[in-house]
């Protein structure tokens, strides 16, 4: 496709989410889960492989587009030589069905309209069997699945596609509905709109209003939060990392993953995000979906498990697509479900210290996890692993993940000291994050750049070192931190924001290449924080904030160079960014910095 990546918006109803265009074009969308096959997979190939435009009929003037204030409902405005238009677009959040519902309203003079459908399950390959099914109502089957639309304009089949041409005046309105259901089951009966629309925004702003307030950032980090709450997957609590696969980090280039899936260590800085806004509820489920998931053997706890968790999540390519821009190939599962990160036990158990400090609810399996995670890590933290960055070549000794295994003893330490007969349980892991700390300090620390390193023995520079300071393990003051973040701002900075690492060490096994990391931006304007470096940290957070798109929707990445998003979109991890820094930085005077650190 040509369309830019932070030309979409996202719609979605905490099952699945769409991706639709400036143009009015839904180009992806899985139905009924975000893990599930694609039925509009244009976004990875050609509208051939799937997406349902409604736009008007010749050349167009104005276009201008916002969600409806704290909601996840989206109104564009098309301006064309003879009126005014609005397409409002939503997924309903109270249907039994997961669906998408399009209204185009009739504002000034009238519009001719354009709508062009065209479904092709199993990521934009299977042609499906279109039937009508009673007045205004059409069925597209393939397998095991059902699309069901409903609209009173006449359509007309042709060529595999489903269309329509049609009118709207100053007051009137056109109304569509797409649904989702089991192909064996009985057609259901189709749903009021105006109900479900007045339903969903009820939704949303019972969300969205109880963000506190934020200072001049309020409006951005309610935009973030109501985000990351339509990447949760609302029947288990699990929050997905995004709801694309494959959008490069480099365009025409290899790397290219599916993050569908649900990450420990991206859930849990979510998590982090939706509690100190005070969403303990929201908290609460994703704890709940944690305890089920990584229960069992601690050696066999996955860095990322399905919506559900589940554990198999094989990786294949995907040939019939062309990729976004090229970029192949197209993947579907994520081999890192296999990989040795050893940081997630350090998020987790930060995660875990956090909700109790926060006043969650105990959970009876916390402390019975922590018992039996503590003796397996106590051994595995000496062990090299895949790091935080997934790489797919050697194991390292990766700093960060040391790091993060002392966060692990130190949190679980913190804790157990306010537990009845914790004491003893507590100096066990004191010594064993005393023992990562000297280590860490040791080796990971390389004197001649007056910077700690990637992994022991390099030379090279990772923006993950920053968690050094965000986590506690030093003082922002240390020389050693101050080195280290003098080192990672004149290596890895590209236009004033920071690449993960640098790539063409080849640590990672991919060709070199890719854009800044944003998550990894954010993190050096919370250490300018710590620093008591605030106009620095404000500038920096200005510029991410300036990044977002028109809706207020950011990528995993940015290309300095092309000024183009990157990587797949919306992503859980750079909306945390804009929470966390956002925080930080209204937060400065009221609390110490070490608690601004952890939260």
């Amino acid at each position: 496709m040509d369309t830019r990546i932070e030309d979409y918006a996202m719609l979605g109803n905490c099952r699945t989410a769409a991706l639709v265009s400036r143009e009015g074009s839904i180009d992806w969308l899985c139905f009924p889960r975000f893990d599930s096959a694609a039925c509009f997979a244009a976004l990875l190939g050609t509208p051939e492989n799937g997406c349902w435009q409604i736009s008007p009929e010749g050349s167009i003037r104005k276009v201008e587009r916002a969600y409806e204030d704290g909601t996840l409902i989206l109104e564009t405005i098309f301006e064309t030589d003879t009126g005014i238009a609005k397409l409002i677009d939503f997924m309903p959040t109270s249907s039994s069905h997961s669906s998408v519902a399009r209204m185009v309203v009739g504002m000034q003079g009238h519009v001719d309209f354009n709508m062009n459908l065209i479904i092709r399950f199993g990521y934009g390959r299977v042609v499906p069997w279109l039937e009508r099914h009673g007045e205004g109502c059409f069925t597209a089957v393939a397998g095991p699945d059902m699309l069901v639309l409903r609209t009173t304009v006449p359509l007309e089949s042709r060529d595999q596609h489903t269309t329509a041409k049609f009118t709207v005046h100053a007051g009137q309105r056109k109304v569509f509905t797409l649904s989702h259901q089991p192909s064996h089951e009985h057609v259901a009966d189709g749903y009021d709109l105006g109900a479900a629309l007045a339903s969903t925004n009820y939704f949303w702003r019972e969300f969205s209003d109880r963000c506190p307030d934020v200072g001049p950032w309020t409006s951005v980090v309610k935009r973030s939060l109501i985000t990351l709450k339509a990447l949760t997957y609302q029947p288990t609590g699990g929050i997905v990392a995004a709801p694309t696969t494959s959008l490069p980090e480099q365009l025409g280039g290899k790397r290219n993953w599916d993050y569908r899936y649900c990450w420990l260590r991206d859930a849990t800085m979510t998590l982090l995000a939706f509690m100190s806004l005070g969403y303990f509820e929201e908290a609460s489920a994703w704890r709940t979906w944690l305890t089920r998931s990584v229960a069992g053997s601690p050696d066999q706890m996955q860095i990322m498990y399905g919506l559900a968790g589940e554990r198999h999540l094989p990786e294949f390519e995907i040939p019939w697509l062309s990729g976004y821009e090229g970029s192949q190939p197209v993947r579907i599962g994520n081999a890192a479900a296999t990989q040795r990160q050893l940081d997630i036990y350090g998020e987790v158990a930060d995660a875990m210290a956090q909700a109790i400090k926060g006043h969650l609810p105990p959970h009876p399996r916390i402390e019975a996890i922590a018992a039996v995670i503590v003796p397996f890590l106590e051994k595995a933290w000496r062990e090299p692993d895949e790091g935080i960055w997934e790489i797919r070549a050697e194991r390292q000794h990766f700093v960060h993940s040391k790091v993060m295994a002392w966060v692990a003893f130190d949190r679980v330490a913190t804790v157990a000291e306010t537990m009845n007969n914790g004491r003893r349980f507590a100096q066990y892991c004191r010594r064993i994050a005393n023992e990562i700390h000297k280590e860490v300090c040791e080796k990971g620390f390389n004197p001649g750049l007056n910077s700690f390193v990637q992994h022991y023995g390099s030379n090279a520079l990772d923006a993950s070192l920053l968690h050094i300071v965000l986590t506690g393990f030093l003082p922002p003051h240390d020389p050693r931190v101050i080195g280290t973040v003098k080192a990672i701002e004149e290596r890895l900075s590209r236009d004033g924001l920071l690449l993960r690492y640098e790539t063409e060490t080849g640590v990672d096994g991919l060709p070199p290449g890719e854009g800044v990391f944003l998550a990894c931006s954010f993190w050096l304007a919370d250490v300018y924080v710590l620093q008591g470096r605030y106009a620095e940290a404000e500038s920096l957070f200005q510029h991410l904030v300036g990044l977002c798109n028109d809706v207020g929707l950011l990528s995993e990445q940015y290309d300095p160079r092309l000024q183009r998003m990157l990587g797949n979109f919306p992503q859980a991890f750079s909306h945390v960014g804009i929470i966390d820094t956002a925080l930080n930085l209204y937060r400065r005077g009221q609390a110490p910095a070490v608690d601004r650190a952890q939260t």
